[in-house]
């Protein structure tokens, strides 16, 4: 999640990216830190499980089980004929939302990769009642593998846009994640693959790090660099695949930070646009959203010679704060009542107009209340025990 440029406010605009940078280095410091060992070793185990288990479950998508192993990590072995596949759907649950954010819990190097396959089969399962679109911010814990594998078994109809989140300052992450696409694309092949998206609010924290904010800047452009080698190099390792269809590459950022260099390079621009951050009211914000991204992503785009597609990576409303100070953003409170709003007012209209997104975000993640406080972790429609907050989802259907 980004807090960035509004149109009219630059001075909040640098006072938000600030604050942005210093929350984003403890993602960075904690991918070089010395839990990649353990990230290392467990993800080659988590490969080595996940071919095993696709090589030996061709029957049906049911009959993978976990023959004794644990489901934590960078598992991706199933339960024992359980039939994920067979699961209740709430009748309050609607095909709403074009596409969904979405990161599986505890899939984080930081914390140890805690990430279940139970607990991913059980996501999906409901993410699945509310779209047929994921995307995910990052590869490592195996999370991408673990996906598929979820959706192999609950037999659902789903296109995941995989990530890889790219830090400048530590090759070997985008090498990691890199590979591990690889390896899950070769295990699950492509069907449920809509594209691969390098780098997440890359330029954002490059260019606010080194105390600029044009990312088309000279110091932009040394940024660019590193996020273009990135990208030719997973189109090279898709085209080297000889895969059986094509498989676009994009990149995500927040919305007020592409390099222009960097989208005439990708087939796709994933753009985080939040109006919390610009201090809109609630009844405000979805026509700020449109406009916004109208103005700084969908134009700008139209105008390159590759014309990238461009979607909402991001845009939701938070529903509480952990401190007083951060519980209105100056225009709204954070409420349940201020999502449905939201709701109410972007969705249907949204999927009206085609306009691609991806809701921010299905559950509350309780790690970012505990790291940064705030409305940080509180941006789910769902509780984090993944009961639905007191909001009704809209009925349209989205394409």
């Amino acid at each position: 999640m980004s807090q960035y440029q509004t149109i009219d406010n630059m001075s909040y605009a640098l006072e938000q990216e600030k604050a942005r940078k210093n929350r984003s280095k403890w993602i960075i410091i904690g991918c070089v830190a010395g839990l990649l060992v353990l990230a290392a070793i467990g993800t080659a185990v988590g490969v080595v499980v996940s071919r095993n288990n696709s090589k030996s479950s061709s029957s049906s998508s049911s009959s993978s089980s976990n023959s004794g192993k644990g489901n934590t990590g960078n598992s991706t072995s199933g339960g024992s004929g359980s039939g994920p596949a067979n699961f209740a759907k709430d009748p309050n649950l609607h095909q709403a939302f074009y596409g969904m954010a979405y990161t599986p819990e505890g899939a984080l190097i930081e914390f140890g990769c805690t990430n279940t396959l139970e607990n991913t089969i059980r996501d999906i399962q409901l993410i699945s009642q509310l779209t047929k679109r994921i995307r995910l911010y990052g590869a490592d814990c195996n999370q991408t593998a673990q996906v598929l594998e979820a959706i192999k078994q609950t037999e659902v109809d789903m296109e995941v846009f995989t990530g890889i989140y790219v830090v400048a300052d530590d090759h070997d992450a985008y090498l990691r994640q890199r590979d591990l696409i690889k390896d899950a694309i070769e295990t699950y092949g492509t069907k449920h693959i809509a594209g691969v998206t390098v780098g997440n609010e890359f330029m954002l924290n490059w260019v606010t790090g080194h105390g600029v904010t044009d990312p088309n800047s000279g110091v932009g452009l040394e940024g660019a660099d590193i996020l273009l080698a990135d990208i030719q190099d997973t189109k090279q390792m898709l085209t080297d695949m000889n895969l059986d269809k094509h498989i676009p590459v994009g990149n995500s950022d927040a919305g007020s930070f592409f390099s222009t260099e960097v989208l005439e390079a990708v087939e796709y621009g994933l753009s985080n646009v939040h109006a919390w951050f610009a201090n809109t009211t609630a009844e405000g914000a979805s026509q700020w959203v449109f406009d916004f991204f109208q103005e700084s992503n969908l134009t700008p785009a139209a105008a390159l010679p590759n014309k990238p597609a461009m979607y909402i990576a991001e845009t939701g409303w938070p529903t509480k704060s952990s401190d007083l100070a951060n519980a209105n953003n100056g225009g709204s409170d954070a409420s349940e009542a201020n999502l449905q709003v939201f709701l109410d007012t972007f969705v249907c209209k949204a999927n009206d107009d085609g306009i691609h997104y991806f809701f921010f975000e299905m559950f509350d993640e309780e790690w970012k209340d505990i790291k940064y406080g705030g409305v940080e972790g509180w941006w789910g429609l769902f509780n984090k025990d993944r009961t639905l907050k007191n909001v009704k989802i809209p009925t349209c259907i989205s394409p």
